[in-house]
């Protein structure tokens, strides 16, 4: 027993300094005390804290206030602008000071390693990455009401995945502009057919004065009959180049409703419309169009929706073929990463950690990235996303495989070997048929990954839904971006339950 707690004893080594020299190094080099206490890796790592902690608040300090002039005035002003930071800088001050009384309390005998300092370093990091992504939660409550409604084109688009046949009853009246001697004559009625008048027939367009102040332009009387009754109408405008717009007077697109006779008159101030000074020359035609759009016939789907099952089909596939390169690259990749099979020499040992070491720097490159050079050397379009993702692939199912290989049961492999078999006849019969189930997992496995990112590397060109998905969010067309949404999410969920029954099937 004596022997015993004399050999515990032994163990634990005792201090090179006393505990308040210890604290006292620890108050002026932080951590200095612990490595003297003989626990340099905790001194170590709470130095690596601070340090981490002061230099990321002081980046954030210089950052809210890097027009100030001077250390105080920045740290003035920072603090002035966020009280999160204010109280950064108290917890940095408290962190210091724990760690110096951590210093005192690992040089004291019978010392014990707390926890309590790193539940600190803990908080301050979270606290800092609070500050640095810029959370606002009263942000996040308050702009609801804005995001809500490109929200809710997004999660119910189908308002615009099928459509009706429109027609559109039309009538058509000339502007000249400017004003000449020979004004547009006022357009022929024909009986049965919509019938707009516009007067005068010429004017001034809209403009901006130096002062970049809208000046309006003329005055129009607009007065239309033979229009179906009751019908929303809509007024548009078509410049001298034939360019088509609707006309918005404060803020709003001009519209009117007709009568019980199909007629309406009202009043429109002639539009703002930059005209190139190649075409600015004499008096141009511009005409005013009065427009009823009705929807006619059963529902269809429209081009959009055609589209996203178009491209959608294309992303299943961009995944399927990528998928497949990348089965029948990285299994002959992986029995190269497979340490147990390549320690037979140095030779071979050093083609292992060749292997792992190319696979690595691939694996940790993003497909996004890889995407981007794939568009760079075969130019846009979803072949470019293929090698993308097979290059992905090779990384990634090369070292699953590699680990399946690394893990299974010598046993197998010392009685074919026995039998005089050479390394290729050893592979095959013992090897291979241990390694099969997991292979096929990962792989099902893969194909899921795949079709997933397939979806996002056409944000660079490299084809499928992902390439519509962007371009109809830059256009802020919001119904369109989400038929892609859903046919995504409706492909992915398809996906999981076809891998799952696979998985089920054959594992």
């Amino acid at each position: 027993m004596a022997d015993k707690r004399y050999g515990e004893e032994a163990s634990v080594q005792p201090s090179r300094v006393s505990p308040p020299l210890a604290g006292l190094l620890s108050l002026v080099v932080p951590g200095l005390g612990q490595i003297l206490a003989r626990q340099a890796r905790r001194g170590l790592l709470l130095l690596a804290c601070l340090v981490s902690s002061v230099g990321l608040l002081a980046w954030r300090m210089n950052l809210e206030a890097r027009r100030e002039v001077g250390a105080l005035n920045i740290f003035r002003k920072a603090i002035s602008l966020q009280p999160l930071l204010a109280a950064l800088t108290v917890g940095v001050v408290v962190l210091w000071l724990w760690i110096a009384w951590d210093g005192y309390q690992q040089a004291r005998p019978g010392r014990r390693a707390g926890a309590g300092i790193f539940m600190l370093v803990i908080i301050l990091f979270f606290a800092l990455g609070w500050q640095i992504t810029e959370i606002n939660v009263v942000k996040l409550v308050t702009e609801f009401d804005d995001a809500f409604p490109a929200m809710s084109k997004v999660l119910w688009p189908w308002e615009k995945a099928f459509i009706r046949e429109e027609r559109v009853l039309m009538g058509v009246a000339d502007i000249g502009v400017p004003c000449d001697d020979n004004p547009p004559p006022l357009s022929e009625e024909v009986s049965g057919q919509p019938y707009v008048v516009a007067e005068p027939t010429c004017g001034e367009l809209s403009y901006q004065d130096e002062a970049y102040k809208m000046v309006p332009g003329t005055p129009l009387i607009l007065r239309g009959r033979g229009f179906e009754p009751n019908t929303e109408t809509e007024i548009w405008w078509q410049d001298s180049m034939t360019n088509e717009f609707r006309i918005r007077q404060e803020g709003e697109y001009l519209k009117t409703v007709t009568d019980g006779e199909g007629a309406f008159e009202l009043k429109v101030t002639m539009p703002y419309r930059l005209i190139p000074p190649s075409a600015a020359k004499g008096t141009m035609i511009h005409q005013i169009q009065a427009r009823q759009v009705s929807e006619v016939g059963g529902l269809m789907p429209s081009q959009q929706l055609k589209l996203a099952i178009e491209k959608m089909v294309e992303t299943i596939f961009l995944g399927l073929i990528a998928t497949l390169f990348g089965i029948v690259l990285a299994v002959p990749v992986s029995f190269l990463a497979a340490r147990n099979l390549m320690s037979a020499s140095r030779i071979t040992m050093a083609i292992y950690f060749l292997v792992r070491t190319v696979l690595n720097i691939v694996r940790s490159i993003e497909p996004l990235i890889w995407a981007i050079v794939a568009v760079l050397w075969v130019g846009l379009g979803p072949f470019a996303g293929v090698i993308a993702l097979t290059v992905h692939s090779i990384a990634a199912l090369g070292k699953l495989y590699s680990e399946c290989i690394e893990s299974i049961d010598p046993g197998p492999i010392e009685a074919v070997t026995a039998t005089g078999a050479n390394r290729l006849q050893t592979i095959m019969y013992a090897v291979v048929p241990q390694v099969l189930p997991p292979f096929i997992s990962f792989t099902i496995y893969r194909w899921d990954i795949n079709v997933r990112m397939s979806t996002i590397i056409g944000a660079v060109g490299g084809g499928g839904i992902g390439f519509l998905l962007i371009q109809w969010i830059r256009l802020l067309d919001y119904r369109s971006a989400g038929i892609a949404v859903w046919f995504i999410a409706i492909t992915v969920a398809i996906l999981d339950y076809v891998s799952a029954e696979v998985r089920e099937r054959f594992v």
